[in-house]
């Protein structure tokens, strides 16, 4: 029996700048701050892992983590 692994995802926010490229790519799915740092509002459904790999590919600092269980 084959199992898709759930993509899990996370923002170091010590790392993170505040560049926003992951809001540009996942909205959905990040959210800047009023301190300008980014953080996760929801894990990423299946259709959402692509714009979430473009968002960690963006990211300046590679302040975003992306795990699969």
């Amino acid at each position: 029996m084959f199992v898709e692994a759930a993509m899990k995802v996370s923002v170091d926010g010590e790392r993170c700048v505040g560049s926003g490229q992951c809001v540009d790519f996942a909205p959905q799915v990040f959210r800047q701050g009023k301190d300008g740092a980014s953080s996760v509002i929801e894990q990423p459904s299946a259709e959402q892992e692509a714009d979430v790999r473009e968002a960690w590919d963006a990211c300046p600092v590679m302040a975003i983590e992306i795990s699969e269980d």
